[in-house]
């Protein structure tokens, strides 16, 4: 039986026909990992938490810079994106430019997030969780 205060909330937020959001939810589905999902298409980014993943993981990594989004985007609108402002601003608007999965995992009072598909991130903090 899972000591419910060793329980995870987990939420993963990307586009469902991503290809790397359906890998990624399947990992957790297989693992038994109870998991909500946040869709970008329909819920948006919440610019909320937005600053926290910049804190986070950078606002570099969370640019898209090799999706179909960002190679749309005109020249002028890429090279304004130059730092967390023009970043955030940008991944407001354009929600696929997002680099997906991004996955926040809270538990103990802490918040964790990765960004990507990370089976081996997440299933560090599982273990972790679980020893807690």
């Amino acid at each position: 039986m899972t000591n419910a205060s060793n329980t995870p909330s987990i939420t993963l937020y990307g586009i469902p026909q991503c290809d790397t959001v359906k890998k990624s939810r399947a990992w957790f589905t297989g693992q038994g990992i109870d998991h909500q999902f946040h869709d970008f298409k329909k819920q948006g980014v919440p610019a909320d938490l937005l600053t926290g993943w910049m804190a986070a993981v950078g606002w570099q990594k969370l640019v898209n810079r090799q999706g179909t989004t960002w190679r749309k985007l005109p020249p002028a609108v890429q090279a304004g994106v130059t730092d967390e402002a023009s970043a955030a601003a940008l991944m407001l608007e354009h929600t696929s430019v997002v680099k997906r999965p991004v996955v926040v995992w809270r538990h103990g009072g802490q918040a964790q997030v990765s960004v990507g598909y990370s089976p081996e991130q997440w299933q560090a903090w599982a273990d972790a969780a679980r020893a807690a």
